[in-house]
């Protein structure tokens, strides 16, 4: 069992910044595809960056460039840091953990998830 737990999330001016942790305490990340998503009301949950197990990034087109998907293995923690905000990045933000799933599969393949964490971006 993977138990994930997000925190970082807050309100922000457009153009500034946040960064977002997902820590893992007590698991051994490296083994797993991590993963953040975001989810406003109404809408499904999608994609936005993902590190496989060698840690190969994967964005969506929507965030590259602004977003950066990182982890510290020793520290069981997933990171994105999130520059030049945009009012339209404004959702709840989770992490998840799989064994094989990417941002490019159904979240319904990423069999860990934490609780979430709200952005606001005003």
């Amino acid at each position: 069992q993977v138990q994930l737990v997000e925190s970082g999330g807050g309100s922000v001016e457009a153009g500034g910044s946040l960064r977002l942790s997902c820590g893992a305490a007590g698991t051994i990340i490296s083994p797993y595809c991590m993963a953040w998503f975001r989810q406003v009301p109404g809408k499904d949950r999608e994609g936005i960056a993902g590190l496989d197990i060698d840690d190969k990034a994967q964005y969506a087109d929507f965030v590259k460039g602004r977003f950066t998907i990182t982890r510290d293995n020793g520290k069981a923690t997933l990171y994105l840091q999130m520059n030049n905000l945009k009012p339209e990045d404004s959702a709840m933000y989770y992490c998840a953990a799989d064994v094989l799933a990417g941002i490019q599969d159904p979240p319904s393949n990423f069999q860990f998830w934490g609780q979430g964490t709200q952005v606001t971006v005003s």
